[in-house]
């Protein structure tokens, strides 16, 4: 199911947008501030009460306008549980847990497992997933990118940790297929450029 899903969720798409450790008023807003641009990969990050709490509210703005939302930083079975009871369409997390990844599948969620070596890149293959999350893509650098393309020209890479407006299109060019950004949703100098990136 993860392939599947995950191309459904962001075929087309070039960024996904993190909205993280904001109050629920503020991540709704940047939510809706992204849909506008076109960005509608959304993520948020739900590792304790009030990451969930904005999840739900984010997911039930998006329901109004049709667009699916996931749940970032899910690393354990039980946040997965909490996640699938919050709405969430897909799970991220900042490594890859085979655990995790199959529980998040058979809540029917599709699953991006964060990767920085070639053996996690084999393990998610192994597990039956294409798309991985680079993290943390700036201190991997866009050489990484390129030489991931060789031995695995099937994966899609998501860039994600470091990424903004202004360095994202380094990142696609290496060879990733979304670029994850977060705080430039916020900075009115950067949304410009995040438009032209979509």
């Amino acid at each position: 199911m993860g392939d599947e899903g995950l191309d459904g969720l962001f075929a087309g798409h070039r960024v996904l947008a993190i909205l993280r450790g904001m109050p629920v008023e503020t991540t709704v807003a940047l939510a809706r501030r992204a849909w506008d641009l076109g960005v509608t990969a959304i993520e948020v990050p739900a590792r304790d009460g009030a990451g969930l709490e904005a999840l739900r509210a984010t997911v039930r703005a998006g329901a109004e306008r049709g667009h699916p939302v996931g749940a970032g930083t899910v690393i354990t079975p039980d946040q997965v549980r909490a996640v699938a009871g919050a709405g969430a369409a897909f799970t991220v997390a900042p490594g890859f847990d085979p655990e995790v990844m199959a529980a998040s599948e058979a809540a029917g969620m599709p699953h991006l497992p964060g990767v920085a070596t070639p053996t996690d890149v084999q393990g998610v293959l192994r597990a039956g997933g294409r798309w991985v999350k680079a993290f943390p893509a700036t201190a991997l650098g866009t050489d990484w990118f390129r030489a991931m393309g060789g031995p695995f020209p099937d994966v899609r890479i998501v860039a994600t940790g470091g990424m903004d407006a202004r360095n994202a299109r380094e990142y696609l060019d290496a060879g990733a297929r979304m670029v994850a950004v977060g705080s430039a949703l916020a900075d009115p100098e950067q949304i410009p450029l995040l438009a032209d990136l979509v």
